[in-house]
């Protein structure tokens, strides 16, 4: 088991990280703004299923073998980053209308599988990411005690955490999207929210 000064130290921390502004929680609150919180619910399972590999691999040492060779990220990093450049210009061309939602014939459609995989790809093509849980995971793994029960409390740790912070950004999305129902205003929501996704996705691919 983990002693419990550490996870009052893991916590915050983790809270602190999980919860500024990144590519995830970017996408979480742009979806939020396009498709509802409700839909944006798979891209959150894709996500934390990234997340939750990546700690995995951090622990287990995988993660400092992929750094060392970044290639093996370009392909992932790039058309992760091409796909949600395409979304923010889907939503720069919408006239009027609430873009990406499936009611509306004229936008393009996100499936529940595309939606879980555009966020499974975010979370494992990010190397900042694969960087910081091979930084912060290794100094609060006791290596005198059973390795198993440690990962398992910080990954459940990690994953609310990061479910938590992922709602809180997606539902202000929504908000900000009931606030800007009106029609003449819709234009302008949906080019804001493009160019969120347009810069996620350099950000994705040049990071």
């Amino acid at each position: 088991m983990i002693n419990p000064s550490v996870l009052t130290v893991f916590i915050p921390t983790f809270f602190f990280v999980s919860a500024t502004p990144g590519m995830c929680m970017t996408l979480s609150m742009t979806l939020g703004m396009t498709i509802g919180l409700r839909r944006t619910f798979w891209m959150m399972w894709g996500e934390l299923l990234g997340v939750g590999l990546v700690s995995l691999a951090a622990v287990a040492g995988v993660a400092a073998l992929m750094l060392n060779y970044p290639a093996a990220f370009l392909v992932l990093k790039y058309i992760g980053g091409a796909y949600l450049g395409y979304l923010g210009i889907q939503m720069w061309r919408s006239k009027g209308k609430m873009a990406l939602c499936e009611e509306n014939e004229t936008t393009i459609k996100l499936s529940a599988r595309g939606l879980a995989l555009q966020g499974f790809v975010t979370a494992i093509a990010n190397p900042k990411g694969w960087a910081f849980m091979i930084s912060l995971l290794p100094p609060f793994i006791d290596p005198l005690q059973s390795l198993a029960p440690q990962v398992t409390i910080l990954l459940l740790i990690i994953l609310t955490i990061e479910f938590c912070c992922l709602i809180s950004y997606a539902a202000g999305g929504r908000t900000l999207r009931n606030v800007l129902r009106q029609k003449s205003t819709l234009k302008t929501m949906n080019r804001i929210a493009g160019t969120l996704m347009i810069g996620v996705g350099i950000w994705l691919a040049a990071g």
